[in-house]
């Protein structure tokens, strides 16, 4: 690349154009983020983006209830077993939250099962248990929804995938080129900009692999995640390393 080829040394009209599209880059940057944020939380039915939402999305999830895989492992031992297949039945419908404590249900109804079965250890003021009531109490419907409720998410589907691949990839993979040669012509460390351009490809290419990877196994959202976020540093630092040259004073 030749030496004197510098962003600083740019028409003044040109730099305050450059910096207005280096601006949106930045804008569009943040405003992608915050799509990213929007479309995926609560996928799993927890607050804010999780690493089980991004699973659900690219490889799918099925997780069981936690009060589910608890009674299917015969917890608790003393529980009778008519009582265990009620809960059951109850943590498997539709209506888990309108028949916690329905009184039509009377001693049927799952409050009163499991106060009667779980709550000499799941109480918070519990003697037995070794503890267990203040770690994971079941007295009230404010405790048991957190622990009653499955999670079950499909995959995007490939044709979407498809797609979004094809409008992604072209684009992202353009934008990154534009990007590296604006970091390349400043006056910056070589060794800065080679990293910084590291980190834009192999971070680019890892998030669309793990898209696809993540369809076999769910390990691989790790590939999205950890190559995303590079990716977004990456994109990020090159447009602050051009915005400091195209207006930093020139070099004597």
């Amino acid at each position: 690349m030749n030496a004197a080829l510098r962003l600083r040394d740019l028409p003044l009209g040109f730099r305050v154009g450059l910096t207005g599209v280096l601006g949106a880059i930045v804008l569009g940057l943040w405003a992608s983020l915050s799509h990213l944020e929007e479309h995926h939380r609560n996928r799993d039915g927890q607050p804010g983006v999780s690493v089980d939402d991004l699973v659900g999305a690219y490889h799918g999830l099925d997780n069981p209830a936690p009060l589910v895989v608890a009674l299917e492992r015969g917890h608790p031992e003393t529980q009778p077993a008519a009582n265990r297949r009620l809960l059951l039945s109850w943590l498997r419908s539709d209506k888990v939250g309108e028949n916690f404590d329905n009184p039509d249900l009377g001693d049927s109804a799952p409050a009163e099962v499991l106060a009667r079965d779980c709550l000499a250890c799941h109480a918070r003021k519990a003697t037995s248990g070794e503890g267990i009531g203040q770690k994971l109490p079941l007295e009230y419907w404010d405790d048991v929804e957190k622990v009653a409720f499955s999670r079950k998410l499909d995959a995007t589907p490939e044709a979407i995938l498809i797609t979004s691949t094809h409008t992604h990839a072209l684009s992202m993979a353009v934008l990154s080129c534009v990007l590296m040669f604006l970091a390349w012509s400043t006056r910056f460390a070589p060794r800065l900009k080679s990293g910084l351009a590291l980190l834009l490809g192999l971070g680019l290419a890892c998030d669309f692999a793990g898209w696809w990877l993540a369809r076999e196994s769910a390990s691989f959202i790790w590939l999205v995640i950890v190559g995303g976020g590079a990716w977004a540093v990456g994109a990020l630092l090159a447009c602050l390393l051009a915005l400091a040259e195209l207006w930093l004073p020139r070099r004597g």
